[in-house]
């Protein structure tokens, strides 16, 4: 019975055996590089851009692990527009602006929320990648294939969310806007056709094509553009400026009629800032705040005058900017410094930002050195600034740049005085008295022939966030159709600057701009503020 039993056992043990050394056998012939696919399985690493104010990344559709290091992009002088629209493609989320204009909200969109998502950590993330690589797919179809899957994965909205829904008449018009600029985003500047055949001085004939311009900028630029000037006065320490009220369009004052109150017409809105002719770039700007939805500058158009209270210089000379005048603004009672809303030292200004007023992180609006603008605002007005490289008002002693000896800044021997930041003013620092957390941009001229290799860097010094809704324009290379069918609208300024053709160049100007800031952004690691 033992002897049985032992020869059971050997039996048993010398199989077991056999099999071990099979799988044994087998694992040694198998090739070096499968064993390490089969256990060392790579996420798939998809490079992180940009940083939102609340230090989440700019993350990628494909959902797979995001790179805590930025990729290397190319030097200013090498940059390619294309750069701008393969960087758009790389963002995750829209933000809650473009959501709305969508007609969605935050809970309804299909990606994962920022609050999820931080949440989730890597885990999903690196599960997902790791199963498309289980499936042999390349980088490629991997990154293509898992949008559908976390699309799929987070349709409904976490339960901690409370689901809100925009109302019926801001969802409609956020829609109708949305798909205004999708329309024109898609279709390059080649394709769009701008005819002459709308005689119009303001062609309102298809404002669904910007959104970005609201109803009441148009009919305030009709307004400018088709009133009649019935009095007018001078600016102080602005000699080249004309104050106007202006009338009704098309119905000038009769002869011998009393002018009406110059004070008492503005202070109702019916007045204007004529200005030189030079200034046409104020035309540009007005526009290019709207399309990079800053929406802090005032209703600009280009025209020109014909009426017998004017000087002769403004009537029979060229068109000119005329700029809406807006009496809610707040201005000092000093007639030395009356473009201004309070005094403003270059140091204050620095102190002031590292206090980030009014930021979750940051002073109270009304505490020292705060002046009760809110912290994101210097990000919108340097943003804005350096693209159109307006020196007049950050910058105005022109120590951030080489100044030509024939810059007012050297005739006036203000440049000589950088060497006391003390000394340093800024102007043109300007908020509404009903709403003093936010600027107001007004002389917006800038410079549009400024050199590339002599750019002032000096109005972006101590800014450490840009509003996002700005840069993701700047990114998405759609701002050359944006602006094209923004300014089409002004047939007079369209006109004078050569239509299509000749505004290209320009436009082309800011973008080479655009894209040096956001190779700017990138290399300090600047945060993005939403705009809410």
């Amino acid at each position: 019975m033992t002897d049985e039993r032992t020869h059971n056992n050997y039996k048993k043990n010398r199989k077991t055996k056999g099999i071990a050394s099979k799988r044994k056998k087998k694992k040694e012939m198998m090739p070096s590089s499968s064993r390490e696919k089969q256990h060392d399985i790579q996420p798939l690493t998809v490079n992180a851009v940009l940083i939102r104010h609340d230090g989440s990344h700019l993350t990628n559709y494909s959902g797979s692990e995001l790179s805590t290091q930025p990729p290397p992009l190319p030097r200013q002088g090498n940059l390619h527009p294309a750069m701008t629209q393969a960087v758009a493609h790389s963002q995750s989320c829209p933000s809650t602006a473009d959501l709305l204009l969508l007609g969605l909200s935050d809970s309804e969109h299909k990606c994962t929320p920022d609050e999820q998502r931080q949440d989730q950590g890597h885990t999903r993330q690196t599960g997902q990648a790791g199963k498309a690589g289980r499936k042999n797919l390349t980088k490629q179809q991997a990154v293509k294939k898992v949008p559908r899957e976390l699309r799929k994965r987070d349709r409904q909205p976490s339960s901690g969310r409370k689901m809100t829904r925009p109302t019926a008449e801001t969802a409609a018009e956020a829609e109708k806007g949305s798909e205004g600029e999708a329309h024109w985003c898609k279709m390059s500047a080649g394709e769009r056709e701008f005819p002459d055949t709308d005689t119009r001085r303001i062609r309102t004939e298809d404002t669904d094509s910007v959104p970005w311009l609201s109803k009441d900028d148009i009919h305030k630029m009709e307004f400018l553009s088709g009133s009649e000037v019935i009095n007018k006065a001078r600016v102080p320490a602005h000699g080249q400026v004309l104050h106007v009220g202006l009338g009704a369009p098309h119905h000038p004052p009769s002869p011998g009629a009393p002018l009406a109150d110059h004070s008492g017409h503005c202070q109702q809105g019916l007045c204007a800032l004529i200005k030189r002719p030079d200034d046409w770039f104020e035309v540009f700007a007005f526009h290019l705040d709207r399309v990079l939805g800053l929406n802090r500058s005032l209703p600009t158009v280009f025209r020109a005058f014909h009426s017998d209270i004017l000087p002769y210089k403004y009537t029979r000379g060229a068109a000119r900017p005329v700029v809406w005048w807006d009496p809610g603004i707040q201005h000092l009672a000093d007639d030395d410094n009356d473009q201004n809303s309070f005094p403003l030292t270059w140091p204050q200004y620095q102190s002031l930002l590292r206090a980030r007023c009014g930021s979750g992180s940051g002073m109270a609006l009304n505490e020292t050195p705060c002046v009760g603008v809110h912290h994101a605002e210097w990000g919108r007005l340097a943003l804005f600034d350096f693209l159109l490289q307006v020196n007049d008002r950050l910058d105005r002693y022109c120590c951030g740049f080489q100044p030509d000896p024939a810059e007012p800044c050297v005739e006036n021997l203000l440049h000589t005085k950088c060497r006391n930041s003390k000394d340093l003013m800024l102007v043109h620092i300007l908020v509404r008295r009903v709403e003093p957390t936010r600027l107001v941009f007004i002389d917006n001229a800038g410079r549009p022939n400024h050199p590339h290799d002599n750019l002032n860097f000096r109005l972006v010094e101590g800014i450490d966030e840009f509003p996002e809704r700005a840069v993701s324009v700047l990114q998405s290379g759609c701002l050359e159709s944006m602006l094209l069918s923004s300014l089409y609208m002004d047939k007079e300024f369209w006109e004078s600057r050569g239509g299509a053709r000749g505004l290209k160049p320009l436009i082309h100007t800011v973008e080479q701009r655009g894209r040096i800031l956001l190779q700017h952004i990138h290399d300090k690691r600047l945060r993005l503020n939403r705009d809410l």
